[in-house]
């Protein structure tokens, strides 16, 4: 799905939104695009029950979910447990190991720069964690956000510490 093709679905489903729940997840959307410019706008799960799907925002990986509940709405972010959240933004789904998430109810007010925060500490996880995982016994390999750049790490022998090599692709 191009990327154009899920704004308009995404402005759809928010203009189908009824009251404050449709504006709130504009405004946060809104947020959402100004934290992370390199954002990429989805809508997934497409089922009987909710044929319009749900709105998703990514940056190597998903960021968050949106989604207008009965009484509130919702921002999942699905590695959230990973994230810092010196702000105490998230408010549900606390038990998980995994996902946290944020309720907006009618009349809450947005901490617009915990929220940018908390979107730019994801990208900056998924690239702490790209690094950091084993992807083979012996190189791990973690793109840098848009750039041409990558970082290897080379596992050694436990007496000497690992070397990194910063380069662009041109090298290679």
């Amino acid at each position: 799905m191009s990327d154009a093709s899920a704004t308009r679905q995404i402005d759809a489903i928010v203009r189908r939104t009824a009251g404050w729940r449709g504006e709130r997840l504009s405004q946060l959307r809104a947020l959402i695009r100004a934290a992370d410019p390199g954002v990429i706008e989805e809508v997934k799960w497409k089922k009987p029950s909710r044929p319009e799907g749900v709105p998703v925002w990514s940056h190597d990986g998903i960021v968050c979910i949106g989604e207008a509940l009965k009484n509130a709405v919702r921002l999942t972010f699905p590695k959230g447990a990973q994230l810092r959240d010196p702000k105490g933004l998230f408010n549900t789904r606390l038990d998980s190991k995994t996902v946290r998430a944020i309720d907006f109810h009618e009349g809450d007010a947005i901490n617009a720069s915990a929220l940018k925060a908390l979107i730019l500490e994801h990208t900056n996880c998924t690239c702490r964690s790209a690094a950091t995982e084993v992807a083979g016994p012996r190189l791990r390999v973690c793109s840098v956000a848009s750039s041409a750049a990558f970082l290897i790490f080379v596992n050694t022998p436990a007496y000497a510490q690992p070397r990194s090599v910063i380069g662009d692709q041109s090298e290679r």
